[in-house]
């Protein structure tokens, strides 16, 4: 069995002052979140809004208290980050399916 978690984390950029800023910050964060935690990130909701993100993070493990522990610090690095303000964040688990279950051509 695996798990895939979910970090929806809500961003304020509060120095930002047009798109361009913004998208700077954003893709800094994300190229940190990659790099340092080898998890998929991309901006999913807020993309016309300068002052504003909405940024996905995915992983994928065998274990769920790991995807728990590295989301959470995932969250933890936001804050640390200092280039914005973690406005909120929700973490939701996709838990495997039985092979049993599988739906026929998957």
């Amino acid at each position: 069995m695996y798990s895939v978690a979910l970090l929806d984390l809500e961003l304020a950029i509060d120095h930002a002052q047009s798109l361009k800023q913004k998208r700077s910050v954003t893709k800094r964060i994300k190229e940190r979140l990659r790099n340092r935690y080898n998890v998929s990130v991309a901006e999913v909701d807020g993309q016309t809004v300068w002052n504003y993100a909405n940024i996905a993070v995915v992983i994928v493990s065998n274990d769920r208290a790991y995807c728990h522990n590295t989301l959470t610090k995932i969250s933890q690095t936001i804050e640390q980050i200092g280039e914005c303000r973690l406005i909120d964040y929700h973490i939701e688990f996709l838990d495997s399916w039985d092979e049993e279950e599988e739906e026929e051509g998957w």
